[in-house]
């Protein structure tokens, strides 16, 4: 025979040709040459070297034990005095009822729904994290919950878990703040066969996300063709000049023709106007000769009044001039200052004519 001692927080199983016989508690024991001991801790999770049915006669072992059976889509969730310790998935699972206080939660995984008696605490502890599938929907978004491609639910902002299961889930995002679409580089034929490159843009909302989503594939796309197709028709019915100066006129009119199509769509069109008109190469330049012609003929215009009135002012002084002869001496004398203000010094050469003439110069006729 030999000794044996089992120590606190510890017990024996005593086998006898691969037999359980006996289960032995603290203390000192003695066995016989044919029998082997295999302790275990009471504070670790039990894991026997035979099948449990090979154990389960023995009475005082079954009474010491949880025997817990996971099924496949279970989670059983282990708690040590209250406190979170693991997760349990499909098997049996034994431990030790003798020293430590276990409790245990069964979940069914199969459902999506995480039932609320679980602690949303938990969710961030890797242990029961790595089971769940987590979804985010912004403050600015709406979605729709897709199980197995099917429709089940609208989520608002938030966040959502789910058991991560045989289900495929997703969820469709929608933005719901005004959006932007640019229908950039149009390049289009006016009524009169000028080509430009024209910049278009919408503002709209998303206002049911099912129509958007659902019911159609890509709806800004969509949205996208339908501004396209507007603008050119519209566009084609004017000619340059007339594109230029209405404008708004036909961003108006796309703005009415789009809305049929909006609301099959799911969105709201707020508004929407031409941002650019941009001449094509041959066009740009005929366009800028025609700005220089009209800017020159406005010159000309111009130039052409100033003359006229410079030419009606002469003719006034002129008459004032034949009627009064001392403004006539007057305008003389003005001339000659202005000659006189030109000349540096003069040397007169003759026979004193040259003083006699400008005597005469400011000389008035009675």
């Amino acid at each position: 025979m030999k000794r044996v001692r089992i120590t606190n927080g510890t017990i024996g199983l005593v086998f006898k040709n691969n037999e359980l016989i006996k289960v032995l508690e603290k203390g000192t024991h003695w066995l016989l040459f044919n029998e082997k001991l295999i302790t275990f801790e009471l504070t670790k999770k039990a894991i026997f070297p035979v099948e449990f049915e090979l154990l389960q006669h023995v009475n005082d072992l079954v009474e010491k034990l949880h025997v817990i059976e996971v099924k496949d889509q279970e989670l059983v969730l282990v708690y040590i005095n209250g406190i979170f310790k693991e997760v349990l998935t499909s098997g049996r699972h034994f431990y030790w009822n003798t020293l430590i206080n276990y409790s245990f939660t069964r979940v069914n995984t199969k459902m999506l729904e995480i039932p609320e008696t679980i602690d949303a605490n938990l969710f961030s502890n890797y242990e029961l994290a790595k089971f769940i599938r987590v979804f985010e929907v912004a403050a600015h978004e709406e979605a729709l919950l897709m199980v197995d491609d099917k429709f089940t639910q609208k989520l608002s902002a938030g966040t959502y878990r789910f058991w991560r299961n045989e289900k495929s889930v997703k969820i469709a995002r929608v933005d719901l703040r005004q959006l932007q679409l640019e229908v950039s580089g149009q390049e289009l034929l006016t009524k009169d066969k000028a080509a430009v490159r024209i910049n278009f843009f919408a503002n709209y909302k998303i206002v049911n996300s099912e129509k958007a989503i659902l019911d159609n594939k890509d709806h800004s796309k969509q949205l996208y063709v339908a501004l396209q197709l507007s603008l050119r028709a519209f566009v084609g019915q004017y000619s340059l000049d007339e594109l230029l100066a209405h404008k708004v006129t036909i961003a108006e009119a796309v703005f009415a023709d789009v809305l049929a199509v909006t609301e099959g769509l799911g969105v709201s069109l707020l508004s929407c106007g031409i941002k650019d008109v941009i001449l094509t190469g041959e066009m740009k330049e005929i366009m800028n000769q025609v700005l220089i012609a009209e800017k020159k003929a406005q010159a000309s215009v111009i130039t052409r009044r100033e003359e006229t009135a410079a030419t009606r002012s002469l003719l006034n002084s002129a008459k004032l001039m034949e009627e009064n002869k001392m403004l006539y001496k007057l305008k003389e004398m003005e001339y000659v200052e202005k000659i006189a203000d030109k000349i540096g010094e003069i040397t007169v050469n003759g026979n004193g004519g040259m003083v006699k003439q400008l005597k005469e110069i400011f000389t008035v006729d009675t």
